[in-house]
């Protein structure tokens, strides 16, 4: 799809979805055996990752007892963060490397879904372009409170996540 077809197949779900709520699906957290952040001085040595992918969509009709059948559309997005032991820091043999899962100290993580009302069908083009570039900005807020609610929870230092952050989403050639 072209920029001018894709912007059009935007505006389009723009205009026949109507947001209706966000939620947490799912959330993971957790702090290595060994690793106590609450005292350790040196935890801006740990490396941050973050992960945001939307990775699922789905169309749902409920059918609501004396109204009319209501469709949803409904965005899954995959968001984390995870403070990592530097690859330097990490004991091992001369030569020798672990793996990033072997220098997790600490996660949050977890699938929040955007779900919307369909006022109209826009069509699968329109709603897979809406899920790529316009969902995200409806579920980045809550995601940023969880992540520093956690992060407080967890006595891990605050992480604050800009007001947006997001990759430009180019469509195939």
């Amino acid at each position: 799809m072209n920029a001018s077809r894709v912007d059009k197949a935007l505006q389009k779900a723009i205009d026949a979805l109507q947001i209706r709520d966000v939620y947490l699906r799912t959330s993971q957290t957790l702090l290595a055996d060994d690793f106590e952040p609450k005292y350790d001085n040196e935890f801006d040595r740990l490396e941050v990752q973050l992960q945001h992918a939307v990775t699922q969509t789905s169309v749902l009709k409920l059918e609501e007892e004396g109204l009319a059948t209501v469709e949803l559309f409904r965005v899954f997005v995959q968001l984390g963060a995870r403070w990592l032991e530097p690859e330097s820091d990490a004991s091992t043999e001369p030569g020798e490397s672990r793996d990033q899962d072997s220098r997790l100290q600490a996660l949050v993580a977890g699938v929040m879904v955007a779900e919307y009302e369909m006022q109209s069908d826009p069509g699968p083009d329109a709603l897979k372009v809406f899920a790529l570039r316009n969902a995200s900005y409806h579920v980045w807020p809550y995601w940023r409170e969880f992540l520093a609610a956690q992060c407080m929870r967890m006595n891990l230092p605050k992480l604050v996540l800009p007001t947006v952050q997001f990759a430009k989403v180019s469509p195939p050639k």
